[in-house]
């Protein structure tokens, strides 16, 4: 099991019954949790636009290091980086399935100089088991 505890840097939306979430994970440096904060701020507008219900990121807080592996392995991230986990809610994996191609060709995603490394993020999709 790998676990850690985040603070909350950005959501938008709010909670209901998601048929699909989006989770990822992604180092990002340290020094520059603002300029990731606001691009988060311009990313949620998009996935929010093209249906997504609710937009998360949480900043890494109490992220421990693990026996075989951890978040911060899984992501390669190195001393001067901090772990972020995030999730995106939407209503149905089809809206969510629509919606992705669109968030890849929106100029707005684009970033020269990103504070996060997208090469080691670690994403996928995930149908919901319990929502209490």
């Amino acid at each position: 099991m790998i676990y850690g505890g985040f603070h909350g840097v950005h959501e938008v939306g709010t909670a209901a019954k998601p048929g699909y979430v989006d989770g990822a994970i992604i180092p990002v440096l340290t020094a520059r949790k603002d300029d990731y904060s606001a691009l988060l701020k311009r990313q949620a507008a998009i996935f929010t636009e093209l249906g997504a219900t609710r937009f998360i990121d949480a900043w890494g807080d109490n992220v421990p290091d693990g026996k075989q592996t951890d978040f911060k392995k899984a992501v390669n991230a190195k001393p001067d980086e901090t772990v972020v986990f995030s999730f995106i809610e939407w209503p149905s994996k089809t809206v969510r399935g629509a919606a992705w191609p669109k968030i890849f060709q929106d100029p707005r995603m684009q970033e020269d100089n990103a504070p996060g490394d997208d090469t080691r993020r670690i994403f996928g999709g995930f149908l919901p088991l319990l929502d209490a």
